[in-house]
């Protein structure tokens, strides 16, 4: 059973978690749900309480580059589950767990080249709990299903779909899209994806209800 909880409890129940192991944590939501807005404030909140304790690895560093998905026709749909590298992001969880005392490089996805960058950013040895974002996280299909059983804790962001439409549309508004582009990038593909996540996503352990702006 999925129980609510607020931001204030998750930082609570995060910090009562042993120091004695690393701990990797499932912050899981539609588009627009404010995955990325809620990783950020409960990281420099966890660090402000415990300096250097806590880590963000975003599944969106482990998108196909366009290249590939350009090859395999799926360039339309980026940001679908089928266009994400899932063996790549499994690898670097069992790493990220097995904390053989290493900093470990980690890949992130920029906006602003629609590209991920390799090693962009290093989870410290030190850091106890790394907050894992990501829309497909707990998603009930193969190979996405395979996951669930590597995290320690997880939480879905929980937004009414009116509301995940009102973001979207917002979002590539502020990119600079005209009204028709946003509209159609918006209930063409992350739309359809939210749709997935709500339906198909396994239960969390926690509930987060949040008013988290941006995703």
């Amino acid at each position: 059973m999925t129980t609510p909880l607020t931001l204030d409890e998750l930082e609570r129940r995060l910090l009562s978690l042993s120091p004695d192991r690393r701990h990797l944590v499932a912050l899981v939501g539609a588009p627009g749900s404010g995955k990325s807005t809620t990783a950020e404030t409960l990281n420099d909140r966890l660090n402000a309480a415990d300096p250097g304790c806590c880590s963000i690895l975003a599944m969106d560093g482990y998108h196909f580059d366009d290249r590939v998905l350009e090859a395999r026709g799926h360039r339309d749909r980026k940001g679908a589950p089928h266009t994400f590298d899932v063996a790549g992001l499994a690898a670097m969880l069992h790493r990220l767990k097995a904390n053989d005392g290493s900093d470990i490089a980690v890949p992130v996805f920029d906006r602003s080249l629609e590209i991920a960058r390799a090693a962009a950013a290093i989870i410290p040895a030190s850091s106890r709990l790394v907050l894992v974002e990501g829309n497909y996280l707990l998603l009930n299909r193969a190979p996405w299903s395979g996951l669930k059983p590597l995290f320690d804790l997880s939480v879905f962001i929980n937004v009414p779909r009116d509301v995940l439409a009102e973001r979207l549309m917002a979002r590539w508004l502020g990119f600079g899209f005209d009204e028709a582009t946003a509209r159609a990038k918006a209930e063409g593909n992350d739309l359809p994806n939210a749709d997935l996540i709500l339906a198909e996503s396994l239960p969390a352990d926690y509930r987060l209800e949040t008013s988290a702006q941006h995703a």
